[in-house]
């Protein structure tokens, strides 16, 4: 297997950084960057692309392709305890506390 892949940003070869210019003088292009295999970038989505920017050009372009192929058709739920409500008496602000039921959920 390669040592490295290439971005998957669908502009990332049309970008003005200077990290992408390849060529000798007169002969200068813009090129898509390559991604080394590490540690750091194995197993997640960065393995792929090369920046933030990239991977938003790239689910743009093809977020419409990505929900034709996995369609939700219902909705999801996650099974909980009946949430509590706590007050600061001090300050008078309050939060409530949701609690996954470990016993119902299922996946």
């Amino acid at each position: 297997m390669a040592e490295y892949t290439w971005c998957h940003g669908p502009m990332c070869h049309k970008r003005h950084t200077t990290t992408r210019v390849r060529g000798v003088k007169g002969n200068k292009v813009l090129r898509t960057v390559k991604i080394r295999h590490n540690n750091y970038r194995a197993g997640t989505i960065y393995s792929h692309f090369c920046d933030q920017t990239c991977l938003h050009d790239f689910i743009n372009k093809h977020i419409q392709e990505f929900v034709r192929l996995h369609p939700r058709t219902e909705a999801l739920e996650t099974p909980i305890l009946d949430p509590v409500k706590h007050k600061n008496e001090y300050t008078g602000w309050g939060h409530t506390k949701i609690t996954v039921d470990n016993e119902r959920n299922i996946g």
